[in-house]
């Protein structure tokens, strides 16, 4: 029943996403888990010892945890009595997926470089990252998005895509609580390097069988296109993957950069903090939106091959 819901989910957000009348009338449930996370982050990261604070944030995710937890259960168990309610549940799943969106904001940087110009793309591009974005080139701007098209993929497509086909809407939804909340308080500084901790390792290791499952899908993505590489995907995701300072970026980042021909991540400035990040793939540093289409066309080579995965394994699971 889950793979059928994961698959399910996936065909409903590929042809609707969230629509946006949808959005404006009752939000988005990764907005309703953000207002959860900030209000849990209020009451529990108070001004205190460090061990108080890694104390105060594994109390949050737990919490978070439980409730977005018990809620997803509910739903999925009263739902899956109704007619068609696999369908009712994975249209709720849908919720969590991001293929539609992804796509058109990163579209939307490669069409303000071709278009509009450089100072639309950097405002194109900080709405789906979280560096500094003012001092970028052309080349930088189409590097930046290129990297969170790759690292979204897995984020935002496969990882919710596979906790879903494990365990339905909870696995999703419990996925999705902590892989938001380590987007809001994973971060290393002053106010979040203790508190944010649990949240970070615990997203670090949910994510881990997804990054390398989206590497391998966008590898062999690369032999459905005549315009990216096979052996450089793969070369690269071998040697420059696990150097990147994330345990789990790495992976999609180095498939892309091999596949394109291009050098990504390495440094980098996030509120004004440098950040010295390894190179991913050993190709040519500069891009631009040619490059961001091509990035694009692949991403969808990627992902048609999740969804034809799960078309054949569905009938045998079925049967079994």
């Amino acid at each position: 029943m889950s793979l059928a819901i994961a698959l399910f989910a996936m065909l409903i957000e590929l042809c609707f996403g969230y629509p946006d009348w949808l959005y404006r009338a009752i939000g988005h449930p990764v907005v309703w888990i953000g207002k959860l996370i900030t209000t849990l982050e209020r009451y529990l990261n108070r001004e205190q010892a460090p061990v108080r604070r890694y104390l105060g944030g594994i109390v949050a995710i737990l919490v978070l945890l439980a409730i977005v937890g018990a809620i997803a259960v509910t739903l999925q168990r009263e739902l899956l009595r109704l007619p068609y309610g696999a369908v009712l549940v994975a249209i709720l799943a849908a919720t969590f997926l991001a293929q539609r969106s992804l796509y058109r904001h990163v579209a939307d940087v490669a069409l303000s470089l071709e278009r509009h110009g450089l100072e639309a793309a950097r405002t194109a591009v900080a709405r789906i990252v979280g560096r500094d974005t003012a001092m970028l080139d052309e080349s930088g701007v189409a590097r930046a998005a290129i990297e969170s098209l790759a690292e979204n993929f897995s984020d935002g497509i496969v990882a919710p895509v596979l906790w879903t086909a494990v365990a339905g809407l909870p696995g999703v939804a419990v996925y999705k609580a902590i892989n938001t909340a380590d987007s809001m308080i994973g971060h290393r500084t002053a106010r979040f390097a203790a508190f944010g901790w649990a949240a970070a390792r615990l997203d670090d290791v949910i994510n881990l069988p997804a990054s390398r499952l989206s590497a391998l899908l966008l590898v062999i993505a690369t032999t459905m296109r005549s315009d990216t590489s096979t052996a450089a995907a793969w070369n690269a995701v071998w040697r420059d993957a696990s150097k990147h300072r994330s345990p789990n970026a790495g992976y999609p980042e180095a498939a892309v950069a091999g596949a394109l021909g291009l050098a990504l991540a390495g440094p980098r400035t996030y509120n004004g903090i440098p950040v010295n990040d390894a190179t991913m793939g050993d190709g040519r540093p500069n891009a631009d939106a040619a490059d961001i289409r091509r990035a694009l066309a692949l991403y969808w080579c990627a992902d048609a091959l999740l969804i034809v995965i799960l078309t054949a394994l569905f009938p045998l699971i079925v049967r079994s």
